[in-house]
């Protein structure tokens, strides 16, 4: 089964293994597409255990089910412009050695995907005034930027939730820390014989359309 994060990878070999803990992101890229995973899943105790441990205060499994109850997570996509990747490819490698060598940290918290694009935020939030000063990768080893588009059903509507999020390393792990929502989140529509969002080559009413139901 093709990864929860449309990655070209399959689920096994993707996310999961992150999300069961068997190994640790090397990238804030990576972190972010198996918080997708998870969220697509349901695995909230690994939604709260990657935010830095600045975001977790106030935050708890039962708050993270309750936000993203009623919404149907299944497609992401990555923009290149702002994605992880651009950062010094020495960065994710020291995090990689940083990562197989140090074990599991506290958990944390912030920002969490609601079912409801208004509310998608139960803490801090880095105000819109703030977007420019993070427009452009961070090139500092323990800090990184992810601009990514989520999308999602509810009630058999359609919507995206799209961020630049910040992550920085903590104990040699990467971890999400806050990010900002654009003004293009909420509600869309989204033609049923367009290709479908998550870059199958298929249409999307043969697709992940089905997935609304």
């Amino acid at each position: 089964m093709r990864c929860y994060c449309c990655s070209s990878k399959s689920f096994d070999e993707c996310c999961e293994p992150f999300i069961k803990g068997d190994k640790h992101p090397s990238s804030a890229e990576q972190l972010m597409r198996s918080r997708f995973s998870a969220y697509a899943t349901a695995h909230y105790q690994y939604i709260l255990e990657t935010y830095t441990k600045e975001k977790q205060q106030g935050l708890s499994v039962e708050d993270l089910a309750q936000s993203a109850q009623g919404a149907t997570w299944f497609a992401l996509k990555v923009h290149p412009t702002l994605a992880a990747s651009s950062v010094d490819n020495s960065v994710d490698s020291l995090v990689g050695n940083l990562v197989s060598s140090t074990e599991d940290s506290s958990i944390d918290s912030t920002v969490h995907a609601d079912a409801k694009v208004e509310a998608v935020t139960n803490a801090e939030a880095i105000s819109k005034t703030n977007l420019k000063s993070i427009s452009k990768p961070i090139t500092k080893p323990n800090n990184a930027i992810v601009e990514f588009t989520a999308y999602y059903f509810e009630n058999k509507s359609m919507y995206q939730l799209h961020e630049t999020s910040n992550f920085s390393v903590e104990d040699g792990k990467w971890r999400y820390h806050d990010g900002v929502l654009h003004d293009d989140c909420g509600k869309i529509k989204y033609g049923r014989n367009l290709p479908c969002v998550c870059g199958s080559n298929k249409k999307f009413k043969q697709c992940c359309a089905t997935k609304s139901r």
